[in-house]
């Protein structure tokens, strides 16, 4: 066929945004479904072959889509999300990775039966639990912020770690079993590894001073930064191989530190984080596309599932609860970060260039590389990705039983609405910069934060963790419509809200687009003086009960005068209503409804 690489590239592009779709709908982890479809269309039906297919460009497009990543990942860390378990946070990526390296090269030698000069050089490389599968399962999870910041923390930390321990294992023991290398073969190995980091420091610095210059137009930003990610990972790799994933992540790390002085950086986060997302998914089904049916085979022999196990069950835990000793977590959090440790993209393509090399230093037993190693990230990834929320949940560490409502502007109307929906066993949280406002709330036990929702250190100050969605609802109608734009990201695009404007702004909500009005909250005459005016006289918020299926919700709204405001669904689901509402009801949902005493 011609261009048999084009109609890969793009069948797995489709296939993994597919696959990403399709996990989101059924709920399952992404990176199951991901693996699933690459083992069916390559060893088990033998549709394609991406190894075979693309030949020598497979390798570098796999290496460059994993910098990606891990910058990604990196560029996102912000050192007050673990104000609170800072020492935690070092202690698992220093003493707890030496551990696990450790336990794990005991552990392939003496169970997968593994040569001890290969297994402490894989033994390093499983200390990585990277960014491509600990954020896709974070974004899932809904765990609470100090839970998850360690989690977040360790995967990136120890993501380009992990390569580095493997290498180092495989540089001494080059110069244990060959006498004409001396110490100054490792010396070397150190100063490559200082000169990737120097490396990424200094670009991430000079694109910060750039930025902040004014030196790059906007529409530019993107893609330069996107450039110097590419070229910081090849000049890296250039210097001594598997270096580069150092330099990208110390280049991320400088340039989350700079985003906090330079605003204009931060745009950028969301055009690399879409860009890794479509990478993650695309280089899980290569890599399993990629693997021959004997390898499939291997992963069922009893040593390596025992392997596996251990990983699993001691290896983990142990390597979390000693070094923990002592610090801020809790038992509960030990036992959740203790159980969890997927491992990715980053341990995959790792081990394929070491098993390569090893066996052409004479390990034969580096054959089985491949094998243990999709069998401990399939596992992993699965066990982990399905077991996660339950026992997050279990452990009183997420908040996935209800979809928690965010308000901004404390009011007479929003107080009143915060009520009825706590009443309903909704979390709610009301956001103000005036602790006058709050005080009404606050004497009704509503949760509150008194602060400015839209500066940057708000999202560290409140826990937004619990809520699905955000209803912007103070007298500005122009600040209403800024906080839904800022936050469309985080809380997804269908679960922002805002009031309408009221008259003297000169907006006619009808000539708005469809998608505008859909977050328009209740019917045109809702703006915020006409809403307070009726709850601090003549009106109440009312809950009415729906007895009957296929019901809208003008057939329960009885008086004239009475306006929906939103629904429970019987799943807990909570569905506001907007201008562009025709919310259909069944028997069991609940309506609440703005409606005269």
């Amino acid at each position: 066929m011609e261009n048999i690489e084009l109609v890969i590239i793009v069948s797995v592009l489709a296939l993994g945004i597919f696959s990403q779709w399709f996990a989101w709908r059924i709920q399952w982890p992404s990176i199951v479904i991901m693996s699933i479809v690459g083992l069916l269309i390559g060893p088990v039906i033998g549709i394609i072959n991406p190894g075979e297919a693309l030949g020598q460009l497979y390798s570098p497009l796999i290496s460059l889509a994993v910098a990606i990543i891990l910058f990604e990942g990196s560029s996102s860390l912000d050192i007050r999300e673990i104000k609170d378990v800072s020492k935690s946070v070092f202690r698992i990526i220093t003493g707890g990775a030496f551990i696990a390296w450790i336990l794990g090269s005991l552990s392939a030698h003496y169970i997968a039966g593994l040569s001890l000069e290969v297994s402490f050089i894989i033994g390093g490389l499983f200390v990585v639990t990277g960014p491509t599968v600990i954020i896709p399962l974070l974004r899932n999870a809904k765990l609470q912020p100090r839970t998850a910041a360690v989690l977040k923390w360790e995967g990136i930390i120890v993501d380009p770690a992990g390569p580095l321990l493997a290498l180092f294992a495989y540089e001494v023991i080059k110069v244990i079993t060959r006498a004409e290398l001396g110490p100054d073969y490792l010396l070397t190995f150190f100063i490559s590894a200082f000169l990737a980091g120097v490396l990424g420091l200094v670009i991430g610095l000079g694109i910060s001073y750039m930025a902040n210059k004014g030196m790059f137009p906007e529409y530019l930003k993107s893609p330069i930064i996107l450039v110097f990610v590419l070229l910081c990972f090849t000049f890296a790799e250039m210097i001594m191989h598997e270096t580069g994933m150092l330099a990208v992540t110390v280049m991320g790390l400088t340039l989350g530190w700079a985003r906090k002085r330079v605003s204009s950086i931060g745009n950028v986060h969301h055009f690399v984080e879409g860009i890794s997302v479509m990478l993650t998914s695309t280089v899980f089904i290569l890599l399993t596309a990629s693997l021959a049916r004997e390898t499939i085979a291997q992963i069922f022999s009893w040593k390596i599932l025992a392997f596996v196990l251990v990983m699993l069950f001691l290896v983990r835990p142990i390597s979390i609860w000693l070094p923990t000793i002592g610090t801020e977590l809790t038992r509960q959090e030990k036992t959740l970060i203790g159980w969890i440790a997927p491992r990715g993209i980053v341990a995959l393509t790792v081990a394929g260039y070491f098993s390569s090399i090893l066996i052409e230093d004479g390990y034969q037993d580096a054959e089985t590389l491949t094998a243990l190693t999709f069998a401990l990230v399939f596992i992993t990834v699965a066990v982990h990705g399905f077991t996660l929320g339950p026992l997050a949940k279990r452990l009183k560490l997420s908040n996935q039983d209800s979809e928690g409502v965010v308000i901004v502007g404390a009011s007479s109307f929003s107080t009143a609405l915060a009520v009825t929906i706590k009443k309903l066993e909704i979390p709610v949280l009301i956001v103000d910069s005036s602790r006058g406002r709050l005080r009404s709330a606050m004497k009704q036990g509503i949760n509150t934060h008194r602060g400015e929702i839209l500066a940057e250190h708000a999202r560290f100050e409140a826990d937004l963790t619990p809520y699905n969605n955000i209803l912007a609802m103070t007298i500005d109608s122009s600040y209403n419509m800024l906080v839904t734009q800022s936050f469309a990201p985080d809380f997804g695009f269908t679960n922002t809200f805002s009031i309408g404007a009221p008259a003297e702004a000169n907006v006619n909500h009808e000539k708005l687009s469809a998608a505008s009005q859909s977050h328009l909250l209740f019917d045109k005459d809702a703006i915020f003086t006409e809403l307070n005016r009726k709850i601090n006289t003549t009106y109440a918020i009312r809950i009415r009960a729906v007895e009957k299926d296929n019901q809208y919700t003008r057939d329960l709204l009885g008086e004239e005068d009475t306006t929906p405001l939103f629904i429970k669904r019987k799943n807990k689901e909570i569905e506001f209503v907007t201008q562009r509402t025709k919310l259909l009801l069944n028997k069991g949902d609940e309506l609440c409804v703005l409606t005269p005493k």
